[in-house]
């Protein structure tokens, strides 16, 4: 179906009515709209698989999308992304999943396909949990670069991941361990544990954490994790539910504390393979260097909470980095990169909650570089080209977020530079860092100060109040270099080899902010290396040609067969959906390089002139066609723009004459 008359109350229309008919796939232009459908629906599967490859299919569809990047690689020699955006709950994961199926189906053969599907379940499992309005919301944002020879088979992947996070595992290794595996680890039960106690959620509907688990053991063997190494993995993540159940006793009137030697410390110390004095000595005291003079200050019960609390973060963050480690080497083992790849980027989507924190700053910051991307491959550079090509069009306007870019982003009073800076001060507090921000920014059009420690960001998608509280400690994230000494001589491998990075990267730093794979950046914040990694993937976006898919949640409850028109048309106008169609249908819907033009169509002018058709009409195509070539070829020579403009209007006169 066509849109004759494009306005809000007709595209919402259109949607809904092909969403009640489990047609939850739309074109918007160049750009695939996919309606979340909680639930199951027919779509997938080797025969639509087939369908699409042979095109004996060509509804829109996510394995149309991967198709057409498919082949623009083979023929264009380009690298390809899939860039799948949407809010938190949209669906974003699964339809990057379908894509990567799509794929692997294509360009299979070798076996390599099937381990990259199966990345899939361990990812899920130590990098999503469930939050209020998504029950597998991906706490990280990862981009598969899978790689092609020369002959369209798959040869290898990469992936690169962002913002890492936790959960799903935890509950899954709870329900799923075997009985020696649990004796082993002393496993208790989900709500005895204090770090799962807090959300007060234990399942999620429908999803079988006992069954996960042993999906997770099954993709783990596929990607060639020894068991040995799987072992040490759930060592790791015993370790960390046992250590948030560590618990300190005062010792002196100051508040100084010793952890108590209990159930807690002692399965800690046994499964990291550290002694209990160790443990103690790291979670309740600090050794500093004042003067030259080397010191050690007892901590408080608040301190000691917060180290130990680190050292938990630390732990599962070097976990999760060491997996996606061994996930590479086993995607690339004897492979060269001969060929193209495509890359699907599946990142978290935009956030806004009753209570908005650092993390959902991070996340809505990266979804604003994600939004002009897509504004500057959908509206700036068609309109330029336009303009260029000397086309008759009508302008279509649309919202730029350059503004709220320029709000984050700006040297030195943007909000990543006065948290950076604000990070620096020993003394500041969450407080003197939201009236900086009220001082500095109170007349920047997207930025309005609130009462006490909140501020809020009028974002693209939407106005998004902050709170400020936790910024500060979030963004310097410190993991003392007690705790890495102490990682370090742990007989568990993966900590021993994690620390033995830090330490190698240190320089004898006192304290040092944590974050994986940062190799020579461990002075920055986590705010700055955030923008970093971000930079680093919009500068691999921009190498491809994008293929954009916009997820939409149809409801809030995530429930199938509810369609809210208002939340539907809300995200419409954010990912900027009407404004594509227009764009995409004021000029030439089919848009390509003028030497590409001429290597293609050269053959189709070779086919028809071999046709029995009317010997004056196969004259007039003659001369149409060659003249058409010979501007295109003069063209591209001189960069005469008039020459082309002249090219394609008779190009296009020649098809219209064909058609009528």
């Amino acid at each position: 179906m066509q849109l004759s008359y494009l306005s809000e109350p007709s595209v919402l229309y259109n949607l809904q009515y092909r969403y009640s008919q489990d047609m939850i796939y739309t074109k918007a232009g160049p750009v695939l709209v996919a309606v979340n459908p909680f639930k199951k629906v027919a779509l997938y599967g080797n025969e639509y698989i087939k369908a699409y490859r042979n095109k004996t299919m060509d509804s829109p569809h996510v394995y149309a999308i991967a198709d057409s990047a498919l082949r623009e690689m083979k023929s264009d020699e380009v690298n390809q992304s899939i860039i799948i955006s949407g809010e938190s709950g949209a669906g974003k994961t699964e339809t990057a999943k379908i894509a990567m199926q799509y794929l692997a189906s294509l360009g299979g053969g070798s076996g390599i396909e099937y381990e990259i599907l199966q990345t899939n379940p361990i990812l899920e499992a130590f990098g999503n949990a469930k939050t209020l309005r998504n029950d597998n919301s991906s706490r990280f944002g990862k981009l598969i670069e899978i790689h092609f020879s020369t002959t369209g088979r798959i040869c290898g992947a990469m992936i690169q991941t962002f913002g890492e996070r936790s959960y799903h595992i935890f509950y899954q290794l709870c329900a799923g361990a075997p009985t020696t595996l649990r004796e082993k680890l002393n496993l208790k039960k989900v709500d005895e544990y204090k770090y799962l106690k807090q959300s007060c959620c234990y399942s999620i509907a429908g999803v079988d954490d006992a069954e996960m688990f042993r999906a997770v053991t099954e993709a783990m063997n596929i990607v060639h994790i020894s068991k040995e190494d799987q072992d040490n993995v759930f060592a790791m993540v015993s370790a960390v539910l046992w250590l948030g159940d560590v618990s300190f006793t005062i010792i002196d009137n100051e508040n100084h504390v010793e952890i108590t030697v209990e159930e807690a410390a002692e399965t800690v110390s046994r499964l990291l393979g550290c002694s209990i004095e160790d443990l103690n000595l790291v979670l309740s005291k600090r050794h500093m260097k004042v003067n030259n003079e080397n010191i050690v200050q007892k901590l408080t019960l608040t301190q000691a909470t917060d180290t130990r609390d680190a050292l938990a973060k630390a732990l599962y963050a070097s976990l999760f980095e060491w997996l996606v480690e061994q996930i590479n080497k086993s995607l690339s083992v004897g492979k060269r990169r001969t060929g193209r790849s495509i890359s699907i980027l599946d990142i978290y989507g935009f956030e806004s909650f009753d209570k908005n924190s650092f993390e959902q700053f991070c996340i809505n910051y990266a979804n604003e570089r994600l939004q002009q991307h897509f504004n500057r491959h959908l509206f700036k550079l068609e309109q330029e080209e336009y303009v260029e090509d000397g086309i008759d069009w009508a302008k279509v306007e649309f919202e730029d977020n350059q503004d709220c870019l320029n709000l984050f982003e700006k040297k030195p009073l943007g909000l990543l530079s006065l948290l950076d800076e604000e990070s620096t001060f020993p003394n500041a507090t969450d407080l003197t860092f939201a009236n900086k921000l009220k001082q500095h920014l109170d007349t920047n059009s997207c930025f309005r100060g609130e009462r006490g420690k909140a501020f809020t960001v009028r974002h693209y998608a939407g106005e998004v109040a902050y709170d400020t509280s936790g910024f500060l400690e979030k963004n310097r994230d410190l993991l003392h270099m007690d705790s890495i000494q102490f990682l370090a001589k742990c007989k568990l491998s993966i900590p021993q080899t994690f620390a033995s990075k830090m330490l190698a990267q240190s320089d004898n730093l006192e304290s040092i902010p944590y974050r994986p794979s940062v190799a020579d950046s461990q002075k920055l914040s986590v705010a700055m290396k955030f923008k970093g990694q971000l930079f680093q993937l919009m500068q691999r976006l921009e190498s491809t040609t994008p293929h954009f898919i916009r997820c939409i949640k149809p409801n809030n409850l995530q429930l199938p067969a509810i369609y809210g028109q208002e939340l539907v048309l809300q995200q419409l106008k954010c990912c900027g959906v009407l404004e594509v169609v227009r764009i995409s249908r004021s000029g030439y819907p089919t848009r390509m390089t003028h030497q590409k033009f001429a290597r293609r169509m050269v053959f189709f002018f070779l086919r028809m002139l071999r046709l029995k058709i009317h010997l004056v009409f196969r004259l007039q195509f003659f001369i149409n066609s060659t003249f058409c070539l010979r501007c295109i070829k003069l063209a591209t020579q001189s960069c005469s723009s008039e020459l082309v403009r002249l090219a394609t209007l008779r190009i296009l006169g020649i098809v219209l004459y064909m058609v009528f």
